[in-house]
């Protein structure tokens, strides 16, 4: 199936010219989309991009399979992030439905380390194809490994509500709260070594443009 990009109905042209930059914003009253397939096979590595919190150029690997799984957590033993397609996995960036993200915060260099500082309305950014997709950050999650209504809350199209359809384009970055866990006398851990809870950033598509 053909995934689908969110679109809207404003565009802010650069210059008159041809061929001049093109800025497609997406904002409320937007016409809903349709849902995108998260079975759909990812190939593209897209690079994330967090001014906020000074991360850049940071790789994000597609793999088949779902949050913090093997595969996933093997990826991000490589000091770089991963992104889960599947079943229980998420859509690509700029598709409508959940861009999941995840990477360690403090092992394999601990590229998110930093995550739990951002706030809410600071943008994230993710180029994949030449398309630049902006997001900015709405709202901040728990999640909990020894929860399957948590994972599936996680996990769903729409962040926080498993079963919802989705309407627009949707991130979730995530990583392990080990600090927060420790410090309050949890040790539990998964196979892979995981806390139990971990620390998601949602955000919202907001614009996409050409990479330059």
């Amino acid at each position: 199936m053909r995934r689908h990009r969110l679109r809207t109905r404003t565009f802010l042209r650069a210059s008159a010219c041809a061929g001049a930059a093109v800025l497609l914003t997406v904002g409320a009253g937007t016409a809903a989309a349709a849902p995108a397939d998260r079975t759909d096979p990812r190939a593209e590595v897209a690079v994330l991009a967090l001014p906020a919190i000074g991360v850049e150029d940071l790789d994000v690997v597609p793999y088949e399979g779902t949050t913090d799984d093997r595969p996933g957590s093997r990826i991000q033993d490589r000091g770089v992030a991963a992104s889960p397609y599947g079943e229980e996995g998420g859509v690509g960036p700029g598709d409508v439905g959940n861009y999941l993200v995840t990477a360690h915060r403090l092992s394999a260099g601990g590229v998110l380390r930093d995550l739990p500082e951002l706030e809410q309305g600071d943008s994230v950014y993710v180029t994949e194809d030449g398309t630049r997709y902006t997001y900015e950050i709405t709202a901040t999650r728990q999640t909990s490994f020894r929860s399957e209504r948590s994972l599936a809350e996680q996990r769903a199209e729409v962040p926080g509500k498993p079963g919802e359809e989705p309407t627009r384009a949707m991130i979730t970055l995530s990583t392990c709260a080990t600090p927060e866990d420790d410090a309050a006398g949890n040790f539990w851990r998964d196979e892979f070594g995981n806390p139990e809870h971990r620390i998601d950033k949602v955000g919202v598509l907001v614009a996409e443009r050409p990479a330059s």
